[in-house]
């Protein structure tokens, strides 16, 4: 496939600053793209690449400041217009499923309702008054339980499971192997530390635009819900316990684990490997990096990182004189042995 620049600009909506017939014909990255690649600058470690990409165009923003010579795709944000892009010399008739509609290998229950428009992949497993809307997907071994509510435009990829009474909104994606609705983690221990399950009979709901990532996990309520508001996005290998409500537009990265009743806010971001007590109210805008405990609730937005979780520049600060760690012992060794040395001297004096 080949494009002009000049398309490109029009596709994405972009200010194209050089030639408009020059032709792309694929993508890279800058420092390994070729005169017929199209590439993209969004993060400014990346700009002395500008220098000597090889790039036939650049997708940046505008504030940048550009190389002569080069061919530039303008916008606020570079990386969105690189992916469409991406999207269009990666659409292929190789990579599209050859299984259309319902596929009949599917296990339907009679009472399930199925939008006509619905796909329903191979060896699917869709049980009593479930409900699919229009344009959803189910790739291979998707299971679906009972009354299980899905909205239109989604997909759920392969071998995904949405348990019973679980409703997902529209555009919701599931990853391979993502689990929604699996019991949460309760159980009654007797006088003998013997333990018996506590009934986890509530469910879980996915608000529009919600994604989340292979093998993640979300467990239902005890009685009520679990809820991951509007927008939020969630990375593979995430554990969310029963009753959370996840915020609105939240960014959760791999690995971390929300313990059961918490709520964030809006627009919280949790970098990997985050761990959260149970119980506990994150505000609006709070951020956390990478292996974060977050062990009380935080009631303020701004960037935290630390276990336990502490205002980022303190973080930092902390982080600092644990690398001197070594170097402040030995002072403090010699002082001591100063500090002895004229004790000693008093006394025989």
């Amino acid at each position: 496939m080949e494009q002009k620049l000049q398309n490109l600009a029009k596709l994405t909506g972009a200010e194209l600053i050089g030639d408009p017939d020059y032709p792309i014909t694929g993508v890279d990255d800058l420092a390994a793209a070729s005169s017929s690649d199209a590439s993209f600058l969004a993060n400014p470690l990346y700009r002395p690449l500008l220098k000597t990409t090889q790039a036939g165009v650049i997708c940046m923003d505008p504030s940048t400041p550009r190389v002569e010579g080069k061919n530039y795709l303008i916008s606020e944000h570079p990386s969105k217009t690189f992916q469409e892009i991406v999207k269009l010399f990666s659409s292929s008739e190789k990579t599209t499923s050859g299984f259309q509609g319902i596929h009949p290998t599917a296990v339907i229950h009679p009472t399930a309702q199925i939008a006509p428009t619905a796909h329903i992949g191979p060896y699917c497993v869709i049980d009593a008054h479930c409900r699919i809307g229009d344009a959803t997907r189910l790739g291979p071994s998707v299971i679906l339980g009972a009354g299980v509510e899905v909205g239109t435009h989604c997909i759920l990829y392969s071998h995904s499971t949405v348990r019973e009474g679980c409703k997902l909104g529209n555009r919701v994606i599931l990853q391979p192997g993502a689990v929604i609705g699996s019991c949460g983690f309760g159980y009654i221990t007797n006088e003998k530390g013997q333990h018996a399950k506590q009934e986890q009979l509530g469910i879980v709901v996915l608000e529009d635009d919600v994604e989340i990532g292979a093998q993640t996990t979300i467990d239902r309520a005890r009685f009520k819900e679990t809820r991951i508001c509007q927008g939020t996005k969630i990375d593979n290998l995430v554990q969310i316990g029963h009753n959370c409500l996840i915020g609105a537009h939240n960014i959760i990265v791999s690995q971390t684990g929300i313990s059961g009743s918490v709520k964030t806010g809006r627009y919280v971001i949790m970098g990997g490997q985050t761990g959260v007590v149970g119980h506990l109210t994150i505000a609006d805008g709070a951020m956390f990096a990478a292996r974060s405990g977050i062990k009380k609730s935080i009631n303020a937005s701004g960037k935290y990182g630390g276990n336990p979780a502490v205002p980022l520049g303190e973080h930092q600060r902390e982080q600092v004189h644990l690398k001197n760690i070594k170097e402040h012992a030995e002072k403090l060794r010699d002082l001591e042995k100063k500090l002895a040395e004229l004790q000693e001297r008093l006394k025989s004096s």
